[in-house]
């Protein structure tokens, strides 16, 4: 191996370097003035020196062109090439030849054989440059308006398509942010869009930052095959939901002692490990935005497995025995056939002939709350959005929501216990709850001391206590068209029925997996998709009083809940405040991007 010349010119990761000292590694200072140590194979010699790092630059340019034209049929080495460019042999005229050699234009090849390259690829290469300096002129300006707040729409949509990506969680990378010396998030990307008028308040991001589709289900749910079922046509079965309910799930029925639960059937077309049943796995649930919703099965499924849109309509129905105290006996599970009236909440609060399930509804409450569930009571607005309009309304309550809820209840109770004494794996839901507070107060604030007891419920293979619910064993059944979890249970269900092979404890957790985070992405898509709403509908009414309600004293305020928007916040003071104290807010600022709002006592 050769020895190094001390005091040579090298270029190292295209930058000059004087060799200082030569051996095993190689010494070499920088032309910022550094030393580090190199081995041969990182440095290219360029002159055998000595060399100097100062007054490397060479002016004026060579007459490039002229040597092209000498190099027709010929090569030469780095020497020879220099002394062509500049007349001379020396470190600077190494320094000039190398780097005019990696600009690539003109010619190609290495230090010891240098070509000229044919003149279609010059000719093409120099309309590549060409479009580049343009690109980059275009870029400058646009970076200049950008910076004055002035861009121009739509002539400057492709130079933001990084910022929106970043927005979008679509890219974790912004060159426009960078260039601006912004933080690259996706907060800074919303807030540049909507300061530059690129984006308009009511874009909402967050189902696309959480991965979250706003189109439904694309996937083809098979027509329900041809299968025997139970002719239950002749109970009263009632579909009772919201008036904007549109994929109606579950009914209702009541025999004495004897409550049934019939819950759309889609796990009669969807098999497990078939597209729809990975499709829907993948979103874990329905998403509902204020904007819309986007179904975690096809929109053209609820044709055939929706109750009531049909008559009669095909369902899997959920047979409870219960005793005196409203506790189960005994729970048997049918695929059946049901007529189904749909009524809302509002109706179903005057129907006499729904008593019975009042009174049934009123006994299970009374024996959770023996078994010690947890009762929260907030108030709950629905935000919907119509083009450009915002629209929050304050949900009413009904008694018939809590009957319903308690009906559901006991067939995630039923559903449970039944599987659990068949042995087979499924689906268990169970939550712990941490010591109550010694001192409860009345009203919202002791709902939210309440709520603050909860932990996040677990889902797994394993039954346990439900404490919330005050349920010994429990799972959800109820909405198979609008949760997967609730689907795979009936998947599992149907195979026992069928007397098919069970999904297996390993693929059920795989699949309670995979669905888990599909399913808390989609939850806080639609936490956040609500903040945003909130936020757009009070974009405009800056100034706006509004009646709140203290929930805790905190260090410099008090967090307080306004009843009219399902909306808690942090408003700093100095007041005297107690918990349940009755307050007027008013609105002080709101940040869009942020879904900041401010409020002021």
């Amino acid at each position: 191996m050769a020895t190094i010349p001390e005091k040579s010119l090298a270029v190292y990761k295209d930058r000059p370097a004087r060799v200082m000292e030569s051996g095993e590694k190689i010494t070499i200072a920088l032309s910022g003035g550094e030393s580090i140590r190199v081995r041969e194979k990182d440095i290219t010699v360029i002159y055998p020196g000595p060399s100097e790092l100062k007054s490397l630059e060479w002016k004026p340019e060579p007459d490039i062109h002229g040597v092209w034209e000498l190099l027709e049929d010929t090569q030469v080495g780095i020497q020879e090439f220099a002394e062509l460019l500049y007349s001379e042999w020396s470190a600077r005229a190494a320094w000039g030849a190398y780097r005019i050699l990696k600009d690539g234009l003109y010619f190609s090849g290495d230090i010891d054989a240098i070509q000229r390259r044919n003149p279609e690829e010059i000719a093409s290469d120099e309309q590549k440059r060409s479009g580049k300096q343009r690109e980059a002129a275009e870029r400058e300006e646009f970076l200049e308006r950008l910076r004055q707040g002035n861009i121009q729409i739509p002539d400057d949509a492709r130079f933001v398509q990084d910022v929106e990506a970043l927005a979008f969680g679509q890219s974790d990378k912004s060159r426009t942010l960078k260039e601006l010396g912004k933080p690259e998030t996706p907060l800074e990307a919303h807030k540049l869009l909507l300061k530059t008028g690129f984006w308009m308040p009511w874009i909402n991001p967050y189902p696309a930052r959480h991965g979250c589709s706003l189109s439904s289900a694309k996937t083809p749910v098979p027509h329900p095959p041809a299968e025997d079922r139970v002719d239950l046509t002749h109970l009263a079965a009632f579909a009772i939901d919201s008036e904007w309910s549109e994929d109606p799930d579950d009914a209702i029925s009541i025999q004495g002692n004897t409550v049934w639960v019939h819950i759309s059937d889609p796990a009669a077309a969807i098999l497990p490990e078939s597209p729809a049943d990975k499709e829907a796995r993948n979103r874990g649930a329905t998403l509902y935005t204020p904007e819309g919703i986007a179904r975690m099965l096809s929109d053209d499924s609820l044709v055939d497995f929706a109750l009531g849109l049909q008559s009669p309509s095909p369902a899997l129905s959920f047979k409870m025995t219960l005793s005196a105290d409203g506790s189960i006996v005994d729970t048997e599970i049918l695929r059946s056939w049901v007529n189904v009236s749909r009524i809302t909440y509002a109706e179903a609060d005057n129907r006499p002939d729904l008593a019975a399930f009042f009174e049934f509804a009123e006994r299970n409450m009374e024996r959770r709350r023996n078994n010690h569930a947890v009762m929260i009571q907030f108030p709950d607005v629905r935000i919907h959005v119509s083009g450009e309009n915002v629209c929050v309304e304050l949900i009413p309550d009904h008694a018939s929501a809590e009957m319903v809820r308690e009906c559901m209840l006991l067939a995630g109770e039923g559903a449970a216990r039944w599987a659990l004494d068949r042995k087979i794996p499924f689906p268990f839901i169970q939550q712990e709850v941490s010591e109550p507070p010694r001192t409860l107060l009345p009203g919202f604030a002791g709902a939210y001391q309440l709520r603050r007891t909860m932990h996040a419920r677990i889902l797994s293979t394993a039954p346990g206590f439900h404490e919330g619910l005050g349920i010994r064993c429990y799972t959800q059944v109820t909405s198979p068209l609008r949760r997967y979890i609730d689907l795979l249970a009936h998947q599992q269900i149907r195979a026992f029925l069928q007397k098919s092979p069970l999904i297996s404890e390993e693929d059920m957790l795989m699949r309670i997996n995979i669905a888990g985070i599909a399913t808390s992405a989609t939850v806080q898509a639609e936490r956040d998709s609500n903040a945003h709403w909130t936020a757009v509908y009070l974009s405009g009414k800056k100034d706006s009083e509004w009646d709140a309600v203290v929930l805790e004293k905190r260090e410099r305020g008090v967090l307080a809940l306004i009843p009219e928007l399902g909306l808690e916040t942090f408003v700093g003071t100095r007041q005297d405040l107690e918990p349940n104290d009755s307050v007027i807010l008013t609105l002080k600022s709101v940040k869009i991007p942020e879904s900041e709002l401010v409020f002021q006592l």
